[in-house]
């Protein structure tokens, strides 16, 4: 039996000082699914994120949630989505100023006055979610390395329980153990809240380990989609080229001299 789609893109555009960065992008991702979104840089990958974020307007296109068309939607009127959306930033994006447990809990403390007791426990209970213990509450960023920056942005991300997740390159300057652990945490998560998440990344090493479905971006547009089984066996020479880190394929490499 088919899913149903949490997240439904159609015809999406965007041009910025008539420079078309986004092409007519079509997208589905069905409820429960992890779709992880690849390309080099400048395909379009952040800005089509920054629409569905309700960030940027699109000059066409539509854009949907559970059937619901928000691609027009003020701040105001998308609130009641936000509030379903958990996000971690590629560099973590922490408050310097703040200690751990604020940072976690802080969307929680903006929208819903907490007590410093309350909110200390979502981010002790969301914290352990990510594997981390209750020593690093009161530590200010500062004193953390970069790893546990991506798991407290993970721990953050998932704090009101939302069911929908966006990754924004989860795993860039991570070393190769601290990659796994970020992406072995993403699938957990993921599972035990049964969210519908997007990911944006480069690394084909996040692709193999938390995509369900897997579409490739290129010049603004979806040039192949399919299931994660299929990436090593698809019939396409964009998806191979990119896959295999080729210099020459249909891929143009920015700079490259003909």
């Amino acid at each position: 039996m088919k899913k149903e789609n949490r997240i439904e893109v159609s015809g999406l555009q965007k041009s910025f000082a008539g420079k078309e960065v986004l092409r007519g992008v079509d997208l589905e991702i069905p409820v429960g699914t992890s779709l992880v979104i690849i390309g080099g840089s400048g395909s379009g990958k952040s800005v089509l994120l920054k629409h569905i974020l309700g960030l940027l307007r699109a000059d066409a296109g539509s854009i949907k949630i559970d059937g619901e068309e928000i691609s027009k939607f003020s701040r105001r009127q998308r609130k009641h989505v936000d509030q379903r959306i958990g996000m971690l930033f590629q560099n973590g994006a922490l408050f310097d100023s703040m200690p751990v447990w604020k940072n976690v809990a802080f969307a929680q403390i903006q929208a819903n006055n907490l007590s410093a007791e309350e909110a200390r426990q979502i981010a002790k209970d969301s914290l352990a979610m990510v594997e981390l213990g209750e020593d690093i509450l009161d530590l200010f960023p500062a004193a953390l390395s970069g790893g546990t920056h991506k798991r407290i942005g993970l721990a953050r991300a998932i704090s009101y329980r939302p069911d929908i997740i966006f990754f924004d390159e989860p795993t860039t300057g991570l070393d190769p153990i601290m990659t796994d652990v970020i992406n072995h945490l993403i699938v957990q998560c993921v599972k035990e809240l049964g969210a519908t998440t997007m990911t944006i990344t480069h690394d084909m090493s996040s692709v193999r380990a938390i995509a369900d479905k897997t579409a490739l971006l290129y010049k603004g547009q979806i040039i192949w989609h399919g299931d994660r089984d299929e990436l090593e066996t698809a019939d396409n020479p964009y998806l191979r080229q990119f896959m295999l880190g080729l210099p020459e394929g249909p891929i143009e490499v920015e700079g490259a001299v003909a």
